[in-house]
């Protein structure tokens, strides 16, 4: 499975995408909303890894503190091959840069870091929809408020995909 550090969102922001999650979901299109599990939260995912040790877990919490950011969503972007991503793009600032790449160092050795989570090739986003079929794109996209959603970070958050536990790092 995978092992990831996430932001968290403000109630605000939180409920913006809730409300998109559902209008997917209640036009029976792929969305994020079908997942009925209490950790299953807008997020945006910061750096994964294959498997993050107690160490690193520990400097992470030692290194971090909460995060005053603000956020604004950008527009949609879609991730994939056969079956895409639906997200909408966090528009990058220097804060939110800086903070995924300090996360990067602390996890630069951990095993399973795939080549998108590097500083540089990192992108941020809130996942709207998986599994999305290509002709599902256009109909789940026109469903879409435009994304004029402000907000700001809420804490950071450790998941452990293996055995599907959240906690508070930040």
């Amino acid at each position: 499975m995978v092992q990831s550090v996430e932001l968290l969102l403000d109630t605000e922001l939180d409920t913006a995408i809730r409300r998109e999650w559902r209008r997917l979901s209640d036009a029976a299109l792929p969305s994020q909303d079908v997942v009925r599990k209490s950790t299953n939260r807008p997020h945006i995912t910061l750096a994964v890894a294959r498997h993050i040790d107690p160490e690193t877990d520990l400097l992470l919490q030692q290194q971090l503190t909460p995060p005053n950011l603000h956020l604004a969503l950008g527009g949609v972007v879609i991730f994939g091959g056969h079956r895409k991503t639906l997200a909408y793009l966090v528009i990058p600032t220097a804060g939110l840069l800086a903070l995924q790449r300090s996360i990067f160092r602390v996890l630069h050795t951990s095993p399973g870091i795939p080549a998108h989570i590097h500083p540089g090739d990192w992108t941020p986003h809130i996942t709207l929809a998986r599994r999305v079929f290509p002709d599902e794109i256009g109909p789940a996209v026109n469903l879409l408020t435009p994304a004029q959603a402000h907000g700001a970070a809420a804490g950071i958050r450790r998941w452990d995909g293996d055995a599907r536990r959240e906690w508070r790092i930040a």
